[in-house]
């Protein structure tokens, strides 16, 4: 077979492939995924020329210089791979970026998932056609699927594009626009594959460090102490949804072969935990309005979309404080002990507690003494 037709042959082969892979629902939802990126990318101005046309609002302008100086601390104090994100900006028609949907079984703690291309299974779908979410959403529940639905203001490509900050990004307060663009930077740094949890949980963690870290830098005491209790806030909440899923867990448990069981009981700490959340916790979460607390939704599908964000906070806190407080030095270390990790909450916790109990840290969280608080 001669060269040319080898290279024809090769390209219909191709051809056929690409077209095959369109006709699948995973292709199509792709290609739209695709589309609306490049709309993105398309629409995209560099900031430093947004922050330069006075026609522009004083406010958006503001916060534009803010994105560059967190996008700056993130890359010289923190180490974050910054590359180009968020050096661009694009102004979006409407109000959210996408719909985020989830799901899970409504008798067991099983996520729904969904396999995508380099990233691998991840228990939640973006849609930025809102109809076509809520129809995913209305099919899942078909299935007798608890499933929960979600805005999202920012999303991050891990690295493959340089991401610009998006308008529904630049509407957050100033301590959320800090946490958020190095939580996304986190994700261009660090990232294990089919481990969404703690990709989730290390960003969130580097996000609220990283913003106490910057605004000390900056000498805002102020601003540093209202992102601290923001994220004391998070924790007493991820130990919320720790022990509902434990609630849960038990009653599952204690009833196998009863699935009307398993459902009237999960009913029954769902409200009970409620009612713990109202009550109890939310007169101790100043950062958290209550009327937002009682609008959580409390069944499968959101007690694990909640967890994917916040598990083992207090984990990164004990590695951070192991590393006296050097941010950039943790989140380096985790990044080294978690590549090629099967479990990477299990290695890291592995390493705080097999540390020598009469060393101090020299190099690393490797050489921590105690044990990492695990808080209920």
């Amino acid at each position: 077979m001669t060269l040319r037709r080898l290279s024809r042959v090769l390209a219909i082969v191709l051809c056929l492939t690409v077209v095959g892979f369109i006709s699948l629902p995973i292709g199509r939802y792709l290609l739209r995924g695709a589309w609306e990126e490049a709309k993105i990318l398309a629409r995209r101005r560099p900031i430093e020329e947004v922050i330069r046309d006075t026609t522009v609002d004083a406010d958006t302008r503001n916060r534009l210089r803010l994105v560059l100086d967190v996008r700056t601390f993130a890359a010289e104090s923190l180490g974050l791979h910054a590359g180009a994100s968020f050096t661009t900006y694009t102004r979006l028609d409407h109000d959210t970026l996408v719909l985020v949907v989830s799901a899970a079984e409504r008798d067991r703690l099983q996520p729904h998932t969904w396999w995508f291309p380099i990233v691998g299974r991840v228990p939640y779908k973006g849609f930025f056609d809102f109809g076509q979410a809520l129809r995913a959403a209305s099919g899942l529940r078909s299935q007798d699927l608890d499933t929960y639905v979600r805005p999202a203001s920012a999303f991050s490509t891990l690295g493959w594009f340089d991401d610009p900050l998006v308008s529904t990004t630049l509407r957050l307060d100033s301590l959320a626009l800090t946490i958020t663009v190095i939580h996304e930077l986190t994700h261009n740094t660090v990232f294990v594959p089919d481990q969404v949890a703690f990709n989730e949980s290390l960003a969130s963690f580097a996000g609220a460090q990283g913003a106490m870290a910057f605004f000390r830098a900056r000498g805002s005491s102020q601003a540093a102490s209202s992102v601290a209790q923001r994220w004391e806030d998070e924790k007493l909440l991820a130990s919320f949804w720790k022990g509902t899923k434990a609630s849960i867990e038990s009653t599952f448990a204690a009833n196998p072969d009863d699935r009307r069981a398993r459902l009237a009981g999960r009913d029954t700490v769902y409200s009970r935990m409620r009612s713990i959340l109202l009550d109890t916790l939310a007169p101790r979460m100043p950062t958290y309005p209550r009327e937002s607390l009682a609008n959580i939704a409390l069944d499968n599908a959101s007690l694990l979309a909640h967890q994917v964000y916040a598990s083992e906070p207090w984990l990164f806190d004990e590695a951070l404080r192991r590393n006296g407080g050097d941010l950039r030095a943790t989140i380096g270390d985790v990044a080294s002990l978690v590549r090629d990790a099967g479990d990477p909450f299990a290695v890291l916790r592995n390493s705080l507690l097999s540390a020598s109990p009469s060393r101090e840290r020299t190099s690393g969280i490797v050489h921590a003494r105690a044990r990492p608080g695990d808080r209920q």
